[in-house]
């Protein structure tokens, strides 16, 4: 039976299984990622990240959640795309292009005293606001009441290259994110499915933040959900766009975004946990 080696990563905890496609072309990755995925019968992951050639850029990347669908963006992933691809040996530079189903990423790296990858800067793209279907209308849902099983959240909807609806909360230990997130998650108003960020601000330079992520209910933590929190947040003039922490379950990123421009720059660890082979 043919075997297949694979690296399991994680950025703060948003873990998946990462392979090289370019050595390992896997026919049907999104089985694979259902059949790996799982927390007691495989390797166990937030889902599977493939890593293969582009004409476009330095690589490419495509991921697939738990369930089998297919994401647009990452930002956890792309980071450690960044580390894999560098201490593979797969390329030399330390800034390098990725090119996913939302756009060609710039990737950052910087290294430790014993050259590996320490941190990686992902330019995460533009982030706006995210239109949404109502009433058989499309528009945008920016600091307003929303209200799920008797609770009401301000929410503001992002796009950065994939869907969220950020929530800001007074405690977010009260929360039943399972409960809410499947049930915005799933909301008309998303016709292709939403990331569920709940975000409670700590002052101006920090927030903290649980996410319950399409595709795979809670995760860890969320880049590209960091960075919608952040955006968010500056929309709603309750933090400075230069500089905020976004403190999830595994850990802390730093978000940057320039109002004129857009665009939104996300800094943060990337983390080697294991590698072995799996049958095909």
């Amino acid at each position: 039976m043919p075997q297949i080696a694979f690296t399991k990563m994680h950025g703060l905890g948003n873990d998946y299984i990462y392979v090289n496609t370019m050595q390992y072309p896997i026919a049907n990755p999104a089985l694979a990622s259902r059949l790996w995925s799982d927390r007691h019968l495989g390797i166990g992951s937030d889902g599977l990240i493939l890593i293969g050639s582009s004409d476009k850029a330095d690589f490419s990347m495509r991921i697939f959640n738990a369930d089998g669908s297919e994401a647009l963006m990452c930002g956890n992933g792309a980071r450690c795309v960044g580390k894999y691809v560098f201490e593979k040996g797969l390329t030399n530079k330390t800034i390098l292009t990725l090119d996913t189903l939302s756009g060609i990423k710039t990737l950052e790296l910087s290294l430790n005293k014993e050259g590996e990858v320490e941190t990686v800067t992902v330019g995460m793209g533009i982030a706006s606001p995210l239109p949404v279907v109502r009433n058989g209308k499309t528009e945008l849902l920016v600091n307003e009441t929303l209200s799920v099983e008797g609770q009401s959240f301000p929410a503001t909807a992002i796009d950065i290259g994939n869907p969220h609806l950020v929530l800001f909360v007074n405690d977010i230990a009260s929360v039943n994110i399972p409960l809410v997130g499947n049930q915005l998650e799933n909301s008309p108003m998303f016709p292709n499915r939403a990331n569920i960020e709940f975000a409670q601000i700590i002052d101006t330079h920090h927030i903290r933040m649980r996410v319950w992520e399409r595709g795979s209910g809670i995760t860890q933590a969320c880049g590209t959900g960091a960075c919608a929190t952040a955006v968010a947040a500056v929309m709603n003039r309750l933090t400075d766009p230069s500089h905020c922490e976004i403190i999830m379950d595994g850990g802390a990123l730093s978000i940057a975004w320039n109002p004129e421009t857009s665009q939104v720059k996300m800094t943060g660890t990337a983390t080697t946990v294991f590698e072995g082979t799996i049958n095909i």
